[in-house]
């Protein structure tokens, strides 16, 4: 009787303690449940949040940016190695310092010594917007190496030898249409190349700043590390964020160079190498770099089958990423050349096919047209065309209003009167 009563307790204990186990089991399933709930609407509010603050951004940008020119100082001057020197730069009248999208640029009307006319140029901002300042990074350049005896750049070496701290300046606003909407989430691929990195870094701060863990990858190419700058910065954002990931690439590495602390690959930005390091091509590519390496990544993630909607690119200079253009249609090969009127200059010319836009050819003749960028982005060589046709030889920042066009990357169809 006594083991019936034995083994009968022991059955409802093991049932009681099924019973338990099934129970706790549920309770530990609901709880995982809940937790992902949890953290999906974490995230999905963390999205929310991103996307108000880049809305917010973007409206305060459109509401308090100014018309014209506005007077800026320098307030810090720092010097970043690799012949680069950054521009911290606050309102002179210490008024409100409006939003940006990254990777915009400002344009500036400088008085260098000896011009006889202000001379405009244009600058990537270099870091993330909601700082207290706009930065600026330039690089000192030199003659082209094809053409030593060229001079030198010119805004570039007075903002080096000549502009200081406390300087004052002569600035726009923000713009460009090369720049990252903050308010997507979609998986980003940054590419810098020698200074062309600035606008892209204003990019990845932006992405470091926010909350959003958006998905970037961030390829940098130099030659070595003389020309290597904020190097802890890119290593210490990239250490600080898993959804961020670098790498540094050298094209010609200096003997104390060691890969793994300086740089990642021996060898320069390459769709080879996005193939190799990249999950897919499933991503937006965000370039800026010198043009050789600009056309290359272009072409090859064409060819690699990335829309060229999801393929943008800011170019400075003259030379700039060439795609597929509309052609001037062929003439008979003894037709004479067309002739192009510059209605206030009084000059009536024949165009020559050498030159590489009517900006050049202007230039050569003696007509002033103002000029900034030199590659169709902001908009200071546009200029009325009375009559005539012209046919662009590169892809612009954006459409010149109709009746008018952007000289430093325009040819004429045929016979032209502008109004310059």
């Amino acid at each position: 009787m006594a083991d019936s009563v034995w083994i009968i307790g022991v059955a409802i204990l093991g049932l009681i303690l099924v019973q338990m186990l099934v129970a706790l089991t549920g309770s530990i399933r609901r709880l995982g449940h809940e937790q992902a709930r949890r953290r999906m609407e974490i995230q999905l509010f963390e999205h929310r949040v991103a996307a108000a603050r880049a809305l917010r951004a973007q409206r305060e940008q459109v509401t308090s940016a100014w018309t014209g020119y506005r007077k800026f100082e320098v307030q810090r001057k720092v010097d970043e190695g690799g012949d680069i020197c950054s521009f911290y730069l606050v309102p002179h009248d210490r008024k409100h310092l409006p939003g940006f999208s990254p990777g915009q640029y400002l344009t500036f009307k400088l008085d260098i010594p000896g011009r006889d006319k202000p001379t405009v140029r244009c600058y990537s901002l270099s870091d993330a917007p909601g700082t207290p300042y706009y930065r600026l990074s330039i690089k000192r350049l030199g003659p082209p190496r094809d053409k030593p005896g060229a001079p030198s750049g010119l805004s570039s070496n007075y903002f080096h030898d000549q502009v200081q701290q406390g300087d004052i300046l002569d600035v726009k606003a923000p713009t460009g249409h090369f720049f990252l909407d903050l308010s997507k989430q979609d998986p980003i691929v940054l590419v810098g190349g020698g200074v062309g990195v600035t606008p892209v870094l204003s990019m990845l701060n932006a992405i470091a700043a926010d909350a959003s863990k958006r998905e970037t990858w961030f390829f940098y190419g130099v030659r070595n590390s003389r020309e290597h700058i904020l190097s802890d910065h890119f290593r210490s954002i990239a250490a600080q964020h898993d959804h961020i990931h670098l790498n540094i690439c050298y094209s010609d590495p200096g003997l104390n160079d060691s890969r793994g602390e300086h740089y990642d690959y021996a060898e320069r930005v390459s769709v080879e190498l996005f193939k190799r390091r990249l999950p897919s091509n499933n991503y937006d590519f965000y370039i800026c770099g010198p043009p050789p390496m600009m056309q290359s990544l272009t072409s090859g993630l064409e060819e690699w089958g990335v829309p060229k909607s999801r393929i943008h690119f800011e170019a400075f200079g003259p030379a700039t990423v060439k795609r597929t253009a509309p052609k001037a249609e062929p003439s008979a090969a003894d037709a004479p050349p067309a002739q192009i009127t510059f209605s206030r200059s009084g000059k009536t010319l024949a165009w020559d096919p050498s030159y590489d836009s009517l900006l050049e050819f202007a230039e050569d003749h003696g007509i002033e047209i103002d000029s900034g960028c030199r590659a169709g982005n902001c908009g200071t060589c546009l200029t009325a065309i009375k009559s005539g046709e012209i046919v662009y030889t590169t892809e612009m920042g954006a459409e010149p209003e109709a009746g008018s066009c952007l000289t430093c990357v325009c040819k004429p169809k045929g016979p032209l009167v502008l109004d310059a």
